[in-house]
């Protein structure tokens, strides 16, 4: 059987160790086959509740480094979403480095799909930015560890639905505490992103009559969305500076930074993306003195690992749109924590999956 390499790309021994350790990474595998050019990083963060679980997202990264920050930030993300949902499984995120419209391939995601293999099911990969359910059909070919499949597989289909459901439920709880009323009608909301949990969440918000705009990277992306749902647009470098009562970022991480909170115009923060605070500790500690109340991403954006558990369980749609549903109240007690104890809500999310981490890894240790 041919060797799967396992190499590091341009980055040192001492930096990658040093990168886990930060935030306690258990693994990190470097994935390239120069045949199909794929170049990949698997990132496991935590094996606590059970294996780690998440997607994989293609993305052209400007540098290695970049990505691999990007797997180690995503992966530990995925722990705390799992654990905050209340789900038995781990964190996890793999990144392959591409421009997806281009340099995507079947052979490119089956060799993807052996490296996931390798891992021995320590890692359960699923679909992510610049992922398809399609492409999870070739990685199934190679590995039986991967959810998000289509229906006619036997999986689940495309989560995205679930994800933008409970993103919106997460909006509306946000909305509830601010003033009361958890109805969005006629607030100004901006989509950032509209992929397929933007446009879902978009659909969702002009049903109940905000007024929404959109933007995306994606010239084509937008011109759909503005056909079919009726919202007006704005161009992506001019998105911060417009009025608005909610941002939803539902495209890449770290825009809620240095220069964007000086620009935008908010008091909701509440969006599908991954890591939106650049630097949690300072970003999310600016946005509470700022008085923008900030839903912390991996809570409202986790009906799509919601979605993707109840495949590995047995798969019930009902049972996971309830669970997304459940988001609204986590919300709201995250809220009552950051109030009653004046912390930033990332702070209390993340000691509420701690706590519920840390209790499972004492029950084990007594087993």
């Amino acid at each position: 059987m041919e060797t799967m390499e396992k190499a590091a790309v341009n980055v040192t021994e001492a930096s990658v160790t040093g990168r886990m350790s930060t935030f306690n990474h258990e693994q990190l595998v470097f994935c390239q086959d120069n045949e199909t050019g794929l170049r990949s990083i698997i990132a496991i963060h935590n094996t606590t509740l059970g294996p780690a679980v998440g997607g994989t997202r293609m993305w052209a990264y400007g540098t290695e480094e970049e990505a691999m920050t990007d797997a180690l930030r995503l992966s530990r993300g995925m722990t705390y979403k799992n654990a905050l949902a209340g789900l038995n499984i781990g964190g996890g995120k793999a990144v392959i480095i591409g421009d997806a419209r281009k340099q995507k391939s079947e052979a490119l995601m089956r060799r993807f799909g052996k490296f996931v293999n390798s891992c021995g099911g320590k890692y359960i990969t699923a679909e992510d930015v610049g992922i398809s359910t399609r492409d999870m059909e070739y990685v199934r070919l190679e590995t039986k560890h991967v959810v998000g499949l289509p229906e006619y597989l036997g999986g689940s289909g495309d989560p995205s639905p679930v994800t933008a459901y409970g993103v919106y439920m997460g909006m509306k709880a946000s909305q509830k505490e601010l003033s009361g009323s958890d109805s969005l009608s006629g607030k100004k909301v901006v989509v950032q992103g509209v992929g397929h949990v933007g446009e879902y969440l978009v659909e969702h918000l002009v049903k109940e009559g905000a007024d929404v705009t959109i933007c995306d990277i994606y010239e084509d992306r937008v011109n759909a969305v503005v056909k079919k749902h009726g919202v007006k647009a704005v161009d992506a470098k001019d998105v911060y500076d417009i009025p608005m009562d909610i941002y939803s970022p539902c495209a890449l991480g770290a825009t809620i930074n240095d220069d964007t909170l000086d620009r935008l115009k908010c008091s909701i923060v509440c969006g599908a993306a991954n890591n939106q605070l650049k630097d949690e500790r300072v970003h999310g500690q600016e946005v509470l003195k700022r008085g923008i109340l900030y839903a912390p991403d991996y809570l409202v954006n986790a009906g799509g690992i919601i979605n993707c558990y109840w495949e590995i369980v047995g798969y019930n749609r009902n049972a996971a749109l309830a669970q997304a549903e459940g988001i609204y109240q986590t919300a709201l007690n995250i809220f009552n924590i950051s109030k009653t104890n004046s912390i930033p809500t990332y702070l209390a999310a993340n000691q509420l999956a701690e706590a519920r981490i840390a209790s499972i890894a004492k029950l084990k240790s007594t087993m």
